[in-house]
């Protein structure tokens, strides 16, 4: 199999956000000082990840298009299906083996982190959609500007409030609510959101055309870069150094978590020309593994 190849399975088939999702919950593991989780939480976490975002391609249409993910959709079908399925096959495996070795801990279990539990799954499933009798079809990917914040707030639960939970579930352990969660939670959440933004820039031809308001819809490719994307990047930047200073990190692990942000910028700066989707999977969606990594290293050696 070439390089290129294995470049477009890994990312046009969803993996590399399952390998993003374990890193980013490791990262916050640590910076939130609990030990890591047994590794069936990982293995489900990336098996859920991966399965999640191929779920919307599995239906698409089979006629080829100029899009490059599309097609290789199409050309793979039976393939990705089988994917599917044992990812589904891993992830009861997980859940049966959590039920057989912690299951009666679920009953001690307190109705805020069973609350926490219950709202991402269920925000993620209102971006699909749903359809009922009494509210009809509701889909939140419809609402364009929402739509960065709903998987931002996805992402920072994910892999920020769940490796807690799953601790204290396991371990038995209160799990509060603490005021370095609720930081990493935003910063985790905001960053994601942001990443969000720049891949809307991708698909605004589209977005145009349907007449979904997204923000580069909305306010135009520059706005969006100089006074949306940017903008939001610094204040990341700055809320996190002053957390470092607060917190009195070291320099060099200052220096460590501040590479993304200035990565982000950089991004962002370039989304101005037009760029191709793996531009889009692997350097706008890597900054999610560049974080993870920077921020792991930073608590692991400074």
């Amino acid at each position: 199999m070439r390089l290129q190849n294995i470049i477009k399975f890994i990312f046009f088939g969803n993996y590399f956000y399952g390998i993003c999702a374990v890193a980013l919950s490791i990262e916050a593991s640590l910076q939130q000082r609990y030990p890591l989780n047994e590794v069936i939480f990982y293995v489900a976490l990336f098996a859920a990840t991966t399965w999640y975002y191929t779920k919307a391609y599995v239906t698409e249409q089979t006629a080829l298009t100029v899009n490059q993910r599309t097609n290789w959709y199409i050309h793979y079908k039976i393939l990705v299906k089988w994917s599917q399925h044992v990812l589904e096959l891993i992830m009861g495996i997980c859940f049966l083996l959590f039920l057989i070795s912690h299951g009666e801990n679920l009953l001690y279990l307190r109705p805020l982190l069973f609350l926490l539990i219950v709202s991402f799954p269920v925000v993620a499933g209102l971006y699909y959609g749903v359809e009922t009798k009494i509210i009809g079809n509701f889909n939140l990917r419809k609402i364009g500007w929402i739509k960065p914040f709903v998987i931002g707030f996805t992402w920072a639960g994910l892999t920020t409030v769940y490796p807690v939970i799953y601790y204290s579930i396991v371990n038995q352990a209160k799990g509060d609510v603490t005021l370095i969660g609720l930081f990493l939670f935003v910063k985790n959440f905001l960053f994601v959101t942001v990443l969000c933004i720049m891949f809307d820039i991708k698909d605004f031809a589209m977005d145009y055309n349907r007449q979904l308001k997204t923000f580069v819809v909305n306010h135009g490719l520059r706005n969006t870069i100089f006074y949306i994307l940017i903008p939001l990047s610094v204040a990341g930047l700055g809320s996190f150094l002053l957390y470092g200073y607060i917190r009195d990190f070291s320099v060099m692990r200052i220096i460590l978590n501040t590479i993304p942000f200035l990565l982000m910028i950089r991004v962002a700066y370039a989304l101005h020309r037009r760029k191709n989707i793996l531009f889009y999977l692997i350097l706008i969606d890597g900054l999610m593994l560049v974080k993870a990594i920077c921020g792991s290293l930073g608590v692991l050696f400074f």
